[in-house]
């Protein structure tokens, strides 16, 4: 009662003309029973089951997008160089780990060999054992990054493949290698 005078007063209105107000508010002159309502009979196109709307909206298969993504970062690093007589991964070179490692971890079925490459000089045993060392040592960056051992092979050529001819430190720079490549 007390929220009512306080709401009277500010309005200036007595209870009783509180009461009026409210109560022609709610009344209304028309009745319900006087209402018209439509009556339809239904054709025969609309009794009919509805046809199925056909969808202009292609779908996208999102994860055959993200590994068609994941395979085009991974391909632009599939070679990976190192120092005169190292095995040893450049921090250069992560991004290119990196990306074939996220590719292969979400491509289980996916296999890749890793080549390992020297350059001409050394033996032909020491170079096929610092060849194998390089593509171990990819390997492991790989497995450490994500991928699993078993989608991985590690074979190492030596010098039997130089990717550059030439007996200067150029070619050289570009036949110590490591090379990744789909099985």
């Amino acid at each position: 009662m007390l929220k009512q005078t306080v709401f009277t007063r500010r309005l200036g209105l007595t209870a009783a003309a509180v009461v009026a107000v409210l109560a022609t508010g709610c009344a209304s002159n028309t009745k319900l029973n006087d209402t018209p309502v439509e009556t339809r009979n239904p054709t025969a196109t609309e009794t009919a089951q509805p046809q199925q709307a056909q969808s202009a909206v292609s779908t996208v298969d999102l994860a055959a997008q993200k590994n068609a993504e994941l395979l085009a970062a991974a391909k632009k690093g599939r070679v990976i160089y190192f120092d005169f007589d190292s095995f040893v991964v450049k921090d250069e070179f992560r991004p290119a780990v990196e990306a074939n490692a996220k590719y292969l971890a979400n491509n289980k079925k996916a296999q890749m060999i890793i080549e390992g490459h020297t350059d001409e000089r050394g033996s032909r045993e020491y170079n096929l054992a610092l060849g194998q060392k390089r593509a171990e040592a990819v390997q492991k960056a790989l497995v450490a990054l994500g991928a699993s051992d078993s989608q991985l092979e590690s074979v190492s050529y030596g010098e039997e493949r130089p990717a550059v001819e030439g007996h200067d430190e150029a070619a050289w720079s570009k036949n110590r290698r490591a090379e990744l490549k789909d099985r």
